[in-house]
Order: C-alpha cells, then structure tokens, then sequence
C-alpha cells in the first residue's frame, strides 16, 4: 500500500523482502531478497533508497545504529525504534514522562525452564487483582507474546519456556480501545487524524470505526495525547498510538511506529493516506490534510476461513457490496491469517459497518461471535 501511494507521487519504492512472494513484491518497483537481521543485506537496499523505513518491528537495533553511524538515514530513528520493539523500555519512557499508561512490572524471565519471580508478580496483583496481562518485552504482535493469567500457577506455566525481559500489567477494564495515527516530519510538523475505535478479537484487531461510540472530547483528548507521545518517541514517519479509554482516562497501551492496520480507512476515508504521509514525512517533504472525508468510515479486516477458500476467488460476491473498497494483500490463504481489509464510507454508522461486513463475510472472513455493538455490549 505504500508502494501504491509512492507511484502517484513518482516516487519508486525498493522493498527487502524475505521471501520473493511476499505481497509488496508485487507491486515494489525493486524488490531485494533478503533479511533485515543480516546487515549485508540492509546494507544492499540502503545502496538502492534515498531514506530506510519500516513495515514491523522485528529489526536488529544493534545493526541499525551500525547503518545510522555510517551515515544512512533512518526513519524513524533509533530512539523511536527502540520504543516500539520494546515494550518495558516504551513503559518506561511514557512513564516518566508523565503518559498515562497501565500499572506494571518489569521482570527478567531468566534461562529457559526457570518460570519468573512468583513473589514479585503475587505482591502485583495483591495490588491490582488478578487476572493480570503477561506480555514479552520483545517480539509479539497481533496477540502474539500476550497471556491473561490468573493464578501464580498460571504464570508459572506461561513462564517457564520464555527468555528475555517480561511486562507484567494490570488488567485494564475499558469503555472502549482506540488508536490515533500521527504523522511527524524531521522538523517537527505533524498532523494527527481523528481517533477510532478499534475492536480486538484474541489480540487481533478485526474492525476500525470512525468515530465509533467516542464522544467529541474523547477524540480530541486522544488526538492531544498522541501528539505528546510522537514528540517524546521523537517520530519520524506515521506513530499509531493505541489507547484505553477507562474510566474516564485514556492511557497508552501500544505504539507502532509505522503505518498500522488501525489507519488503512484512511486510503479511502481521509483527505491524505497514511500511507501518502507516511511517506512525505519520511522524505521530509509537505504533510497533507488527515482531515476525514465522511462522515462515518467502517474497516473490516478480511481474516482466512476455516475451509481455506481464496478471497481472490470470491471477489465478485464482495464487489457486489456497495461502496465496498476491497484491499487483498496477495498472501498465500490459511485460516485465521489476515489478508485484506474491506473499507466503507458514507453518512450512518451502522449502515456502513454492516456493509463493510457483508463484503468481508462475503469474502470468506468468519465473522466473530463477539464484536462492539452500538450501545457498548458485545454480540
């Protein structure tokens, strides 16, 4: 997607992509093969690009200062990556600078088969009450390195095999999950588009509304606050900033600094894409407007279904949704993988949320059992 909105700016896009059949392959005007853990091969698409930026955060810290030392540009730098591949260290950082954010705990996980201190993590949840939320420092994503514990036995079961820094926080009970997109150029000029709600299915987001059930000050408040934490990150590029909204605060869960699935309405709902921004700002060129282009904007993600059916193969039933904006990302079907979203845009929520879940039922995704309803509950 970002390599679509480099073409209508004449722009090329070079992609390091582990696999020659991964979906930006298809659409990159270069493609490497190769990994972003070997500095070789970094080193070869930095020959090739003007400016490095990033799609994930499973990145080689260590290799990437190595690059910047050098001189290649890198955007977002290190101490925005450094936030975003670590969760303890963005805690820490967001903490100290005054950023609501869930109470926690920073444990080492120590060897493998070794499970983590039961005394210290009994002593937090005699303070927060269990269930507590277990979380890897490093590396997950998409409910990936995330567990609901809820007992010490538990914990020590999830523990034992893990290695490396744990994140132990309280469960937050929440009115609702929201996300803001930031976009920042080198020089500080920044341009932040309205907050969304956002609903997660085992740690998967599933849909994005626009603006949700969020009252008006929420959304400014939200806005405002993931400002503050795209000049703290020192972002370079588009910061999504995910949030709870719980018991009248917002605090900080994740940041991902790149573009993310929570800002994909944008392409169709929004003056300038993310992706367009994402862009601009890492080349340092001009931001454009995030001003929202409809009244009401609903994002299905389009999940792989248990009898494995392509999507592709079931386009012409999604098409025929109206006002359907489909976005199939090209990967290989397997159930429960992502592989395109659905957007739709008009002037009534409701009408533009079953819309857009019509085209993705339509294309196969499963719809869940368990999703936001209007009024808050779940159905």
């Amino acid at each position: 997607m970002a390599a679509e909105a480099a073409s209508a700016l004449g722009l090329s896009v070079a992609v390091l992509a582990e696999h020659p059949d991964d979906a930006a392959c298809a659409v990159a005007a270069e493609v490497l093969v190769g990994s972003p853990l070997v500095e070789a091969d970094l080193r070869a698409l930095a020959a090739r690009s003007e400016v490095i930026t990033f799609d994930h955060e499973q990145v080689d810290l260590s290799i990437l200062r190595t690059l910047a030392a050098d001189g290649v540009p890198i955007r977002p730098g290190l101490p925005t990556l450094e936030m975003a591949t670590d969760k303890a260290h963005m805690r820490s950082v967001l903490a100290a600078a005054g950023i609501p954010v869930p109470a926690h705990l920073v444990l080492d996980a120590g060897p493998a088969g070794h499970a983590a201190p039961a005394a210290e993590i009994e002593a937090f949840a005699a303070r927060h009450g269990w269930p507590l939320v277990l979380k890897t420092a490093r590396g997950g994503y998409d409910g990936k390195g995330v567990w609901i514990v809820d007992d010490p036995a538990e914990v020590a079961r999830v523990t034992a095999p893990l290695v490396g820094r744990l994140l132990i926080e309280e469960m937050v009970p929440f009115q609702a999950e929201l996300a803001v997109m930031v976009a920042r150029r080198p020089s500080g000029e920044m341009v932040t588009w309205p907050a969304v709600e956002t609903a997660q299915v085992d740690g998967v987001c599933r849909e994005v509304l626009v603006p949700g059930r969020l009252p008006p000050d929420v959304v400014e408040r939200a806005r405002a606050l993931g400002q503050s934490v795209a000049e703290i990150a020192g972002a370079v590029g588009v910061l999504a900033v995910e949030l709870f909204w719980s018991g009248g605060v917002l605090m900080v869960n994740e940041i991902a600094a790149r573009p993310h699935n929570s800002g994909h309405w944008t392409i169709e709902g929004a003056l300038t894409s993310q992706f367009e921004n994402h862009l601009r700002a890492v080349l340092d060129l001009p931001l454009g407007s995030p001003a929202p282009q409809h009244d009401q904007v609903a994002s299905v993600n389009i999940f792989g279904g248990a009898g494995g059916e392509d999507p592709l193969a079931l386009l012409p039933g999604g098409l025929a949704t109206e006002g359907a904006h489909i976005h199939l990302y090209g990967k290989a079907t397997r159930p429960g993988r992502k592989l395109g979203h659905v957007t739709v845009c008009g002037d009534d929520a409701g009408e533009v949320r079953e819309r857009a879940w019509a085209a993705a039922v339509a294309l196969g995704t499963p719809r869940p059992q368990v999703l936001l309803t209007p009024s808050g509950r779940t159905a």
